[in-house]
């Protein structure tokens, strides 16, 4: 067995020699096995500010290319972005959408939402995010 470096953290080549007739042949069996993480990006750094029966604001700020990972939305919640710029959003099945977020211009989203979202920008970003229990 002969190690190969594939990139990407994968390694591991199997050789299995056989015989086809009369001749001897070679097969190549890759077994692809992840033996490290890729690189992941920055996580995003929340801050909860308010925390009461009623309602939790948390600041998210995000270095460029800083993720908050996949999670979903248990509660209705406001977005305010305390900075203009865009963000990516990956949703279910890998579907990838490109938000452009503006300064204090909120938006409304109902509890259930599941995606990871990530600074597209080359800048640091920022926003509150207002749940509603």
């Amino acid at each position: 067995m002969k190690d190969w470096d594939f990139g990407h953290g994968f390694t591991r080549m199997d050789t299995d020699f056989r015989m086809i007739g009369f001749r001897p042949s070679v097969f190549i069996r890759v077994t692809i096995k992840k033996t490290k993480e890729d690189p992941m990006p920055e996580a995003a750094r929340s801050t909860v500010q308010h925390d009461n029966a009623r309602t939790r604001v948390t600041l998210w700020e995000f270095a460029p290319g800083a993720a908050t990972g996949w999670h979903r939305h248990e509660m209705d919640y406001v977005i305010v972005p305390l900075t203009t710029g865009t963000l990516t959003l990956i949703e279910e099945g890998g579907v990838e959408n490109s938000a452009e977020l503006t300064a204090g211009v909120s938006y409304f989203r109902e509890t259930g939402v599941e995606h990871d979202v990530i600074n597209a920008n080359d800048f640091d970003f920022a926003f509150l995010e207002v749940e509603f229990k």
